[in-house]
């Protein structure tokens, strides 16, 4: 089975959500017949290249409700063993941050590549990092087993971004409009953080459509009746 998941790394119901998902995966039998992956979305994808506090841009763009928001997340973070820190967190633009998962996926595997997207997301909403600066991104390449050299030399310049933009062009042309967005055997879409068990009945009803081989044509992602939509970002 393969898992698609679209997300972005200033997203923090993509952490909570990735925490979610693995708790199920962990729970479900047929776990190492699974594949996942890490799509890219940028929420702001204007976002400016040089950091700026969260919480400013956070009240700029929702008003006093920004931090009932950010505690609600905080909160429920706990629960998942995620610390969110959105006083120290940066808003910056977060392309940079996909190639490198772009690069992590496609020359060390897919579990490298989801090393380092926890290695970002904690970074980003836990550690005050600027993930859009080029060293701390090496940094973050290194600890998640990339060599330094080849993570530095691709960050220095253009490779992947092409492969990066088709990619979040095909997200808007799937339909997906908030993430995080999980797309299984890129058929059935199920968007927002869900709780683990949620994941879990989804992952055993995907697992027994497949094996039955009975599953209806291709769908649109965030167009399939029933599809879960709390928990998620949209732009």
């Amino acid at each position: 089975m393969k898992v698609e998941i679209y997300s972005d790394i200033a997203c923090p119901w993509c952490y909570l959500g990735k925490r979610r998902f693995e708790q199920a995966l962990d729970r479900f039998p047929g776990k190492a017949d699974v594949e996942v992956v890490y799509r890219p979305y940028q929420l702001v994808p204007d976002a400016p290249a040089s950091a700026s506090p969260h919480r400013a841009w956070l009240a700029e763009r929702y008003g006093p409700q920004s931090v009932a928001m950010d505690a609600r997340v905080t909160e429920l973070g706990l629960a998942e063993g995620v610390a969110f820190d959105f006083d120290t967190a940066l808003h910056v633009n977060t392309f940079l941050g996909h190639r490198l998962l772009h690069l992590a996926e496609t020359e060390y595997g897919a579990a490298a590549q989801s090393r380092l997207k926890e290695l970002l997301l904690k970074a980003h909403f836990s550690d005050g990092v600027d993930v859009g600066d080029r060293a701390e991104l090496t940094e973050l390449a290194v600890a998640a087993g990339l060599d330094r050299d080849r993570a530095a030399g691709y960050l220095a310049g253009e490779e992947g971004t092409a492969e990066v933009r088709a990619r979040l062009a095909e997200a808007r042309e799937l339909g997906i409009s908030a993430v995080p967005t999980f797309v299984f055997e890129g058929r059935w879409a199920v968007q927002g953080g869900q709780e683990a068990d949620t994941f879990l009945r989804v992952l055993e009803q995907v697992a027994a459509d497949t094996a039955e081989d009975t599953a209806a044509p291709a769908e649109q992602p965030g167009h399939r009746d029933g599809a879960c939509t709390d928990g998620a970002c949209a732009v």
